[in-house]
C-alpha cells in the first residue's frame, strides 16, 4: 500500500512539471484576471476571445446565462453581485459552446459538464473555508475491484489531523459517495470535505474520522433515482462496497472495523447508492445518510421489509438515519415522500429540509450538519 502511494506520487510529478512549463508560456493576449472577487462581494469575470460573436456567463448564483460585454482589445467581462458567500460553479458560453475559465485553476471534477469554481469568502470564515486549525491529509489511491471484473478503481481518502503522529490509534470510517457524473474527487475539490472536517474536529463538534470517497460510476445507465433500471446499479455498488472497498480500507488504514464505527453517505445518485448499501447491510453500517436522494415506496417495500417490519428493533440497531434535501431541488417531492414513508413505518430518522436546489452548496451544508452526529 505504501509503495502504491509512492508510485502514484511519482506518476503525478512529471505531469506537474509539464503543466508548470506550459503555464510558464506567455499568454496569447491580454491577461484575463478571472474570477476577481471584489471587497463588496461582487465578482468580475473575464474571458479573452477577440473573434467571438457572443460570450455569456452561466453561474449557479444566477437564474440563467448573463451577457458579457466586449472591449476593444477582445476582452469580454461582466461584474455581478453582491453574491452570497459560498463556492459556486460557473462557465462561459462562447458562441454557444460551454467552456471553462482558462484563467482559473479551480475546477469542478465531472464526467459530462465542465465548470470552474468561484469561492466568495464570508466576513467570518465559513465551515468549508481554510482556517488556522490542524489539518488532515488527502490520499489518492486505488483498489482492484473483483465486482468490476478486476478493474482498477480510484479512491480519495481523508485521514484526520494526528493520524500520522498517532500510529496506535484507530478511527471510524465514513464512506462518502458523490453524485451522478461526479468523480471520486468531487467531495474533495467541490465539497471541501477536508476543510469541513478539519474545522468541525477543531471546534470539538465532530469525532476524528477517516473519510473514503470512492468513484460511484459502475457503468449501468439509469432512468431515475429509484426506477427499476436503478436497482441493478444500486445493488452492484452495494456489492462493490462490501466486497472490495471496505476490505481494502480496513487492510490499508487504521480503522475500527465494526458496524458501530462505519457510516455511508452520498449525494444524488450517491445518496441512492448509500441508501441501498446501508439498508442492505445493516450488519456493516450503523449510520446511513442520504443527501438529495430517495427510494420509491415500491423499491423500499419490495427489498427491505426486514428493515421496517420490526421498527423497534431497527430503531435500537441504527445509530442514525439522516435524510436531507433542498425545497427547490428537482427531487424534493420524491425525497419528502420517502421521509414520510419512513415515518409511516415508525422508523426513526433525522431530517433537514433547506432552501435551495440540487447543488453542492447544499451538499456542503448537509455534510456539515450530519457529520457531528456520526460515531457519538
Amino acid at each position: 500500500m505504501k509503495g502504491k502511494f509512492i508510485q502514484r506520487l511519482f506518476h503525478i510529478v512529471p505531469v506537474l512539471l509539464i503543466a508548470g512549463v506550459l503555464n510558464a508560456q506567455p499568454p496569447a493576449g491580454p491577461l484575463a484576471i478571472s474570477p476577481q472577487v471584489n471587497p463588496d462581494k461582487t465578482v468580475t469575470f473575464r474571458y479573452f476571445a477577440p473573434s467571438a460573436r457572443e460570450v455569456r456567463l452561466s453561474a449557479q448564483f444566477e437564474k440563467g446565462p448573463v451577457a458579457m460585454t466586449k472591449a476593444a482589445n477582445g476582452m469580454w467581462s461582466v461584474t455581478l453581485g453582491p453574491v452570497k458567500p459560498d463556492i459556486y460553479p460557473y462557465n462561459f458560453i462562447v458562441d454557444g459552446i460551454q467552456v471553462m475559465d482558462p484563467g482559473n485553476v479551480a475546477y469542478f471534477p465531472n464526467e459530462r459538464f465542465k465548470a470552474s469554481l468561484v469561492d466568495i469568502p464570508g466576513d467570518k470564515p465559513l465551515i468549508h473555508s481554510l482556517q488556522d486549525v490542524p489539518h488532515g491529509t488527502m490520499v489518492y489511491t486505488s483498489y482492484k475491484s473483483k465486482v468490476m471484473n478486476g478493474m482498477d478503481r480510484p479512491l480519495v481518502v481523508y485521514t484526520p489531523p494526528g493520524y500520522e503522529t498517532s500510529p496506535g490509534q484507530k478511527y471510524p470510517v465514513l464512506y462518502l459517495i458523490s453524485g451522478t457524473t461526479d468523480t471520486e474527487e468531487t467531495w474533495f475539490k467541490v465539497g471541501r470535505v477536508n476543510f469541513i472536517l478539519d474545522n468541525l474536529i477543531a471546534q470539538g463538534k465532530a469525532v476524528p474520522m477517516i473519510i473514503v470517497m470512492p468513484y460511484g460510476n459502475n457503468f449501468i445507465e439509469i432512468s431515475g433515482p429509484a426506477s427499476p433500471d436503478a436497482i441493478p446499479m444500486y445493488s452492484k455498488y452495494s456489492d462493490e462496497m462490501v466486497n472490495d472497498i471496505i476490505p481494502f480500507t480496513d487492510r490499508n488504514f487504521r480503522t475500527v472495523a465494526d458496524r458501530e464505527h462505519r457510516a455511508v453517505a452520498g449525494f444524488s445518485r450517491g445518496g441512492g447508492q448509500s441508501l441501498w448499501t446501508g439498508l442492505s447491510n445493516t450488519d456493516k453500517f450503523a449510520y446511513i445518510c442520504s443527501f438529495s436522494a430517495y427510494l420509491t415506496k415500491e423499491a423500499f417495500e419490495q427489498n427491505f421489509s426486514s428493515f421496517y417490519s420490526k421498527p423497534e428493533e431497527t430503531n435500537k440497531r441504527m445509530k442514525l438515519f439522516w435524510l436531507s434535501v433542498g425545497n427547490e431541488d428537482f427531487l424534493y417531492r420524491q425525497a419528502a415522500d420517502f421521509m414520510e414513508l419512513l415515518k409511516s413505518k415508525n422508523i426513526n430518522t433525522r431530517t433537514l429540509i433547506t432552501t435551495g436546489g440540487h447543488t453542492w452548496m447544499n451538499c456542503r451544508l448537509f455534510l456539515s450538519e450530519a457529520a457531528p452526529l456520526l460515531f457519538r
